[in-house]
């Protein structure tokens, strides 16, 4: 795809988000997905990745869903170029001994001086650190110090501590290299950074996300962030309920459904408040009772009656 077609494409998106039905949208971004990925001097030019990235948070679950692989495809094409490239570099500036000729006399002995004061190699970056190796010992035990981890990334404590926080639940039960590991941990804490900056909500997040990852009931979570299916960008922001397991929220619409059943049975006296106002007629003689329709760590749902006009209505 060249650079004329994809802005043209994209504009054509943007238009349709705004006026189009969400079909519409979906038919488009599946054939952004099904083409080849651009390049990042055309992701550059054309702002394709904006403003595709900002469908992630697209109410409607397809265009959110579709919009993210196509980024999560793109960034993969790009990060493999790049790799490609410095690949390339690398190669191209190792020297190729020459096997037939002998050194000369002394050079030996420059070549071990010149070692010696030439400066230590730079930190490796954090694609390529610690081993490519899979991880033998107890998966369940793993953690950033017994891994010998090194996460002093970003030269604050704060971030460094919460890169650790998240190798450990991404590490959790699973044999994934030390360094494949680290590396997505760097990406998740670098999207939560920029999402929340460092601020009470971002350490929380960090502290919910290793909880999710955690969770002995949800083991497909921590493979679908490692694997990409579900980017960085998108992990940081996701609810509770996105996080959990189709098994846990199965669960939690089961209880729901058992609560609402029982609020739903009459009750020989409800409680009268004055407090509360009637949305309809503005009265404040509103009769309530309170029942438990979620998970017990969620609030309590109160329904609403107005004794004047009969208007009814609930909030938890």
């Amino acid at each position: 795809m060249d650079e004329q077609v994809l802005s043209k494409r994209i504009r054509t998106l943007t238009k349709a988000v705004a006026s189009e039905p969400p079909s519409v949208v979906i038919q488009l971004l599946e054939e952004l997905k099904a083409d080849k990925a651009p390049t990042e001097e055309q992701l550059r030019s054309t702002k394709a990745g904006v403003a595709v990235g900002k469908l992630r948070q697209n109410p409607n679950r397809d265009i959110a869903r579709l919009a993210s692989e196509i980024v999560s495809k793109w960034r993969k094409n790009v990060d493999a170029a790049k790799e490609s490239k410095k690949r390339r570099l690398e190669e191209s500036k190792s020297p190729t001994p020459n096997k037939t000729d002998s050194p000369a006399p002394g050079a030996s002995a420059a070549s071990s001086g010149a070692s010696a004061a030439a400066p230590a190699a730079p930190k490796p970056p954090a694609s390529s650190s610690g081993s490519g190796a899979r991880y033998e010992g107890d998966p369940e035990k793993r953690h950033f110090r017994t891994d010998k981890v090194d996460i002093s990334r970003t030269g604050n404590k704060t971030r460094d501590g919460s890169i650790g926080v998240l190798y450990n639940g991404l590490a959790y039960r699973r044999t994934e290299p030390v360094g494949e590991i680290l590396q997505k941990a760097m990406e998740v804490e670098a999207a939560a950074f920029a999402a929340y900056r460092d601020t009470v909500e971002y350490a929380k997040k960090i502290r919910g996300l290793m909880t999710s990852l955690k969770r002995k009931d949800n083991p497909e979570l921590g493979q679908r962030v490692l694997s990409g299916d579900i980017s960085p960008d998108k992990f940081v922001v996701m609810t509770d309920e996105e996080l959990a397991s189709e098994a846990q929220r199965e669960r939690d619409r089961a209880l729901e459904r058992e609560n609402m059943l029982k609020a739903q049975v009459p009750m020989a006296q409800k409680s009268i408040s004055d407090s509360l106002q009637c949305g309809k007629c503005k009265e404040k003689k509103v009769s309530y009772s309170q029942a438990q329709t979620r998970s017990a760590d969620e609030p309590m749902t109160t329904f609403c009656e107005c004794t004047v006009c009969g208007h009814r209505w609930k909030f938890s």
